[in-house]
């Protein structure tokens, strides 16, 4: 049960994920989540560094969906200002969302990799639909209301989950698995 919550990577930003070493993996779609892991969860304009980010994966021929819980409104809204593709109400811990995106886009979980700042939530979705995933830190130190829940919850399955996987330890970028 425990090994639901245990990301494939840990990488501090999303930014550092080399899009190169992507290519190089065989990886043809970065799911990610939104809020807090791609931009603020308060704030839907993205930054330089995301924009230079968005287009070296595009470069590399890789594409970036985004995979939300937020309504459709929510999402059209925060990605308008970067051309990304996007499925809303995903309803993650379930497997429904990363599902859809990839029977849309033909590709099976060994093309992909799933990124969010949450375990309850990215990580677990991602166990459940078999796709690597990637936990990075949140983009802010603070949370909508309705993800504060999740962080308490999150803060003890990370004390169980450092008593178990004594090799979760946070890296510059993804490595071969």
């Amino acid at each position: 049960m425990l090994s639901k919550f245990k990301p494939t990577w840990m990488i501090p930003t999303i930014y550092q994920i080399s899009p190169l070493k992507l290519n190089q993996m065989g990886i043809k779609a970065v799911f990610t989540d939104l809020d807090n892991t791609l931009i603020p969860w308060n704030n839907t304009y993205g930054t330089t560094q995301l924009k230079n980010w968005i287009n070296a994966l595009y470069k590399h021929g890789i594409q970036l969906v985004v995979i939300s819980n937020n309504s459709h409104k929510r999402v059209s809204k925060a990605v308008q200002h970067f051309n990304i593709d996007y499925i809303s109400r995903a309803y993650k811990p379930l497997p429904s969302g990363i599902i859809k995106a990839l029977k849309k886009y033909n590709l099976d979980n060994k093309q992909v990799i799933m990124v969010g700042d949450q375990l309850l939530t990215d990580v677990v979705a991602s166990n459940n639909a078999k796709v690597r995933s990637v936990l990075v830190k949140p983009v802010l130190p603070s949370d909508a209301w309705n993800t504060k829940l999740n962080r308490y919850i999150e803060k003890k399955i990370w004390t169980k989950l450092l008593k178990k996987y004594n090799n979760l330890t946070w890296q510059e970028d993804i490595d071969e698995r």
